[in-house]
């Protein structure tokens, strides 16, 4: 699938890529079934470590009434540029154990949750990524040769990954049959707009992000 050509889409932000963040998912039994909603620092401050190592996921839990919390990150953009962000979910701030965080979306996991790698979850952040022409994009390819864009490196499971070591993260991953990993430059700029349509995600086993990019 090439990239698409989305003319309508502003850039309101660069410079972009290697920004860290953290997120907190604060998971909910609802009517629907299982929903996260997600709590992240991006635009808010870089997730300080000395605070982020201080957070307890059950103690989290807790506090806001969820089944469980789940940590996700410390995490690195990989992108370039961030365009319009559309507010898909009502933006609450809260203090994470003196991290800022506002919730910036949910995802709905619905009555059969499959937890594990390399499974699509369906996420509504409202959003446009941007990575430049001429930059590395490190992707995932199904076997139906759908491409996975990845957004942002995680060092939470493994602390010495760096976006040097991603030109060889294949011979790390445990892929599915049929999968690929592959690192390319690109000849032109690549848009991801999902603030029209939920957008599709999956990670791999070391918590690396990565987005299906249309």
């Amino acid at each position: 699938m090439d990239p698409v050509d989305l003319p309508t889409a502003q850039r309101l932000i660069d410079n972009m890529r290697g920004v860290r963040y953290g997120e907190v998912l604060a998971m909910f039994l609802r009517d629907t079934g299982l929903e996260a909603e997600v709590y992240g620092t991006q635009m808010l401050n870089d997730c300080p470590q000395e605070q982020w190592q201080t957070l307890d996921a059950d103690v989290i839990a807790k506090e806001m009434g969820a089944v469980f919390a789940k940590l996700n990150g410390p995490r690195y953009w990989l992108l370039d540029g961030l365009g319009t962000k559309v507010a898909v979910v009502e933006p609450v701030f809260r203090d994470f154990n003196g991290i800022t965080m506002r919730r910036i979306a949910v995802i709905n996991f619905g009555a059969e949750f499959t937890p594990g790698s390399y499974v699509e979850r369906k996420i509504n952040r409202g959003a446009v990524f941007f990575w430049d022409a001429g930059k590395k994009v490190y992707e995932l390819v199904n076997p139906d040769g759908l491409k996975y864009e990845m957004q942002a490196r995680c060092i939470g499971v493994d602390p010495t990954i760096s976006e040097e070591s991603l030109d060889t993260l294949g011979d790390k991953l445990s892929l599915p049959a049929g999968w690929s990993y592959r690192v390319r430059v690109l000849s032109e700029e690549l848009i991801v707009d999902t603030t029209a349509h939920v957008a599709t995600v999956l990670q791999d086993e070391f918590e690396n992000s990565y987005t299906l990019p249309n």
